[in-house]
């Protein structure tokens, strides 16, 4: 099945401790089912010093289920992606308001 979500898109949380926040794709995991949003699902990783970084306590973002989130359509609401044929092409588009993404 082809991946409704991909990176770069602009996602909004539906559960969980971080319900309601808005993100950015960084990463996608399909085998795994998940992806990483920026500034979503935050954990505190304890890190050593070394050549590139100066270590310490750094916030990394973890990766959170693809059904746990929504993409944003125009108005800045969640909506859920669908699959059309234009022409020979295929896109996505957003079912609410069915412009295609």
């Amino acid at each position: 099945m082809a991946a409704k979500l991909k990176k770069g898109d602009t996602v909004i949380v539906l559960t969980g401790k971080d319900k309601g926040k808005k993100g950015e794709i960084s990463a996608v995991m399909p085998k795994d089912n998940k992806a990483i949003v920026d500034g979503v699902n935050v954990a505190i990783r304890h890190t050593k010093q070394s050549a590139s970084s100066q270590g310490g306590r750094l916030p990394v973002s973890q990766p959170i289920d693809l059904s746990n989130l929504a993409i944003v359509d125009k108005n800045g609401k969640a909506t859920r992606v669908g699959f059309r044929m234009e022409g020979d092409k295929k896109v996505r588009y957003a079912k609410s308001t069915g412009e295609a993404i």
